[in-house]
């Protein structure tokens, strides 16, 4: 059974009422809502696009991107460059060294993070994603 536009526009309608971040995020706290919502459905579902509620975490990506652009806009400077790159422009931002940075590790596993021999994981992710209020998504 296929719903109609009137039944499909009412549940949009409500979900919008309940998570207006998928739309547009207009605040710091929709902001914070919509990394809270991003960072809870990477935890459930990983980066499996098959998975139903992928489309979900492409909308709240999206808004959060579009809301980062234009209140941190030092960010576009290593928009489609790596992690690593984003990590170096944050340390350089926040005048940090390798050492400043426990979310990631020791020293030497800061090191090799940005000297890519390692890959971020999950948890750090996560962790340089609330120490710097960024979107865990740029780091991927």
């Amino acid at each position: 059974m296929i719903a109609s536009h009137e039944m499909v526009q009412t549940q949009f309608e409500k979900i919008l009422s309940l998570t207006p971040f998928l739309h547009k995020v207009t605040s710091e706290e929709e902001y914070q809502g919509a990394l809270d919502f991003i960072e809870s459905l990477m935890l459930e579902m990983g980066d499996n696009p098959d998975d139903r509620r992928w489309p979900l975490l492409e909308l709240a990506s999206a808004a959060v991107l579009e809301y980062e652009e234009a209140q941190f806009p030092e960010l576009l400077e290593v928009e489609g460059q790596s992690g690593v790159s984003l990590i170096r422009l944050l340390m350089e931002k926040h005048d940090l060294s390798q050492k400043d940075l426990p979310e990631i590790g020791s020293q030497g596993v800061v090191s090799e993070v940005l000297n890519g021999k390692r890959e971020l994981n999950t948890r750090q992710i996560k962790e340089l994603a609330t120490r710097f209020n960024v979107d865990p998504g740029i780091f991927l």
